[in-house]
């Protein structure tokens, strides 16, 4: 299978060229940005912005330890 890429979809531009495109084309609040990463989230693991899953906490565990006498 033979595969090429295509180059022509990308250009090399300048540190100001990027700067000002990001500036134009992304959310300007940390709170934008974060509704855009749920978006994103909820098309890739395909639940829905109003029901989302619950997170699986077994993967999280708390010990209690016992104190140590160093000496």
């Amino acid at each position: 299978m033979s595969f090429r890429l295509d180059r022509t979809a990308f250009h090399a531009g300048t540190h100001a060229q990027a700067e000002v495109y990001h500036r134009q084309h992304q959310p300007a609040t940390m709170a934008g940005r974060l509704r855009a990463a749920f978006c994103l989230n909820s098309v890739v693991f395909d639940f829905g912005p109003d029901n989302p899953p619950r997170p699986d906490r077994t993967a999280f565990g708390c010990w209690a330890h016992a104190h140590r006498q160093y000496g």
